[in-house]
């Protein structure tokens, strides 16, 4: 996947992408001190749309809480600046957008308490992250890390060795994607989506506290399928809920809402995309492109 925009956001100015440089002793760098966020905009011929960027500034700010850094600017300057750096390349086009919080002080202290900050804004071209028609996936032998072990609600870069790890195991297998068992062996995650079940017509994920990232595109499915009336629960699922399920599909901004027709070489329900997450999958693409006006509240205008 080629990567390139013309300029990048980075602490307080608009730089051309060559120049948007760092130093190779940075903490972050070393020891994965990062805070991250991945958000969506979406052209709609008119405009580029921001999809749910306040919620994304509220997480972004609650895990440099958990991982004990300061955001060196408030959340409305970081908002202007995410919108900025968007402006700054002149998109017509569906773009991803990454601001990045890290630990810049060059040392090798494993105490971060007093380490300065920096925060750089990345945004460029992106399309679909996972085939849109359906995925094969398989339950990877690595575990999702346990929140006793590290702070997994929060998004910091070190933590995503694990996925790394998992989804590399899963494309060596020759799948699409990778589920992840939780360290009691309920199906919690894929390499970087949330889960979901349908069975007998309705939804099932897993709980917030079963070591998950709090997903705001999760939050956006669970809210847009109870407005069409579809029940949604919160609860483990095992392996054989997996298998057996009428329906499977990961959420993430990356991967919107992608099907899964395929686990460990099982037929999910038909081997194609179901009929519920079809529904869901299209209404999504409209909310995101702000062609729902009662959902309109959740888009940023960018120009």
């Amino acid at each position: 996947m080629k990567i390139y925009a013309q300029y990048v956001w980075l602490n307080g100015r608009v730089v051309r992408w060559e120049d948007a440089k760092i130093h190779v002793m940075i903490h972050a760098l070393h020891y994965g001190t990062s805070i991250f966020e991945g958000l969506r905009g979406y052209w709609n011929g008119e405009n580029l749309l921001i999809f749910r960027l306040d919620e994304h500034l509220e997480r972004m700010f609650k895990s440099a809480k958990i991982l004990g850094v300061k955001v060196p600017y408030t959340r409305q300057e970081v908002r202007n600046a995410i919108i900025e750096a968007v402006r700054a390349n002149h998109f017509r086009e569906d773009v991803y957008i990454r601001p990045i919080l890290f630990v810049s002080t060059p040392t090798v202290t494993l105490d971060i308490r007093d380490l300065d900050t920096s925060l750089a804004i990345i945004a460029f071209p992106f399309g679909k992250y996972l085939p849109p028609g359906g995925i094969r996936a398989t339950v990877v032998s690595w575990r999702r890390v346990h929140n006793t072990m590290l702070p997994v609600m929060a998004k910091i870069g070190g933590i995503y060795v694990n996925s790394v790890l998992a989804l590399a195991e899963a494309r060596n297998r020759g799948y699409d994607e990778a589920l992840l068992a939780d360290i009691n062996g309920y199906i919690v995650e894929g390499s970087g989506e949330n889960v979901f079940v349908v069975r007998n017509g309705a939804l099932y994920t897993p709980p917030i506290h079963q070591s998950i990232l709090e997903g705001i595109t999760r939050d956006t499915v669970i809210t847009l399928s109870r407005d069409l009336g579809i029940k949604v629960e919160e609860k483990p699922i095992t392996r054989e809920e997996v298998y057996t399920a009428d329906e499977l599909f990961l959420v993430g901004t990356a991967a919107e809402v992608t099907p899964v027709v395929e686990v460990d070489g099982r037929a999910i329900g038909d081997g194609k995309p179901g009929p519920i997450t079809t529904k869901i999958a299209t209404l999504y693409a409209d909310v995101v492109r702000g062609r729902i006006e009662k959902y309109n509240k959740w888009v940023t205008l960018v120009y």
